[in-house]
């Protein structure tokens, strides 16, 4: 019987071991596997129709080894980019971001409404624009038709698609100073633009 006991008291104290910490365990897991910025996002206060659907990618190191994080999230909107600019710049004011003016925001002419936020050592671009009414077609099918339905094609194309990025400051081109021109820096040019025709003018030859 004395054994019995131990043996019952020696499985309960395991399995209390396990289970406490199986739960630490897990939650530390969870907080390694999931990148607290995508948190913040989650907290925005955008009302629910700015963020019917939600896709999340990431990519590089949180640490910064070897390359920086990269995080980006596409969101599908039910009203039209205008709207929906305003709410969520509203939102990234109040959870203390603010306006970024910075050369190569966007890197490229986009089109809808692209600005840029700084916050302590994070650096986010917002890039609003209506959706696209004909999705590209796929390998191996054919390609989708719009609908000659005015009134289905309008709605296929209602709403707006929202891009977030957010980077570490420190990896983020645009907080470095730009490049001197100064032509002290650069030295002399090794090769001169001639103004002149190097031959000069051709003497004829004596006949």
């Amino acid at each position: 019987m004395r054994e019995r006991r131990r043996l019952r008291m020696a499985v309960l104290a395991l399995v209390s071991l396990v289970l406490l910490g199986a739960v630490p365990l897990y939650f530390g897991f969870r907080t390694l596997s999931r990148d607290p910025v995508f948190d913040t996002l989650d907290e925005l206060a955008v009302p629910g129709w700015a963020a019917t659907k939600t896709v999340d990618d990431v990519s590089g190191s949180r640490w910064c080894l070897l390359e920086c994080r990269l995080r980006e999230r596409t969101v599908t909107s039910e009203r039209p980019p205008e709207e929906t600019v305003k709410v969520y710049e509203d939102a990234l004011r109040q959870d203390g971001w603010r306006p970024w003016k910075v050369a190569r925001c966007p890197e490229q002419q986009e089109k809808g409404s692209y600005t840029c936020w700084r916050r302590d050592e994070l650096t986010l671009d917002l890039w609003v624009r209506p959706p696209a009414c004909v999705p590209p077609p796929v390998d191996g099918e054919p390609a989708i038709v719009p609908s000659p339905d005015p009134s289905a094609a309008a709605g296929e194309c209602a709403g707006s698609l929202v891009s977030v990025k957010v980077r570490n400051a420190i990896d983020d081109e645009r907080t470095r100073p730009l490049p001197s021109t100064d032509p002290s820096l650069t030295g002399e040019d090794p090769f001169p633009t001639l103004t002149a025709d190097p031959l000069g003018e051709l003497t004829p030859s004596p006949s």
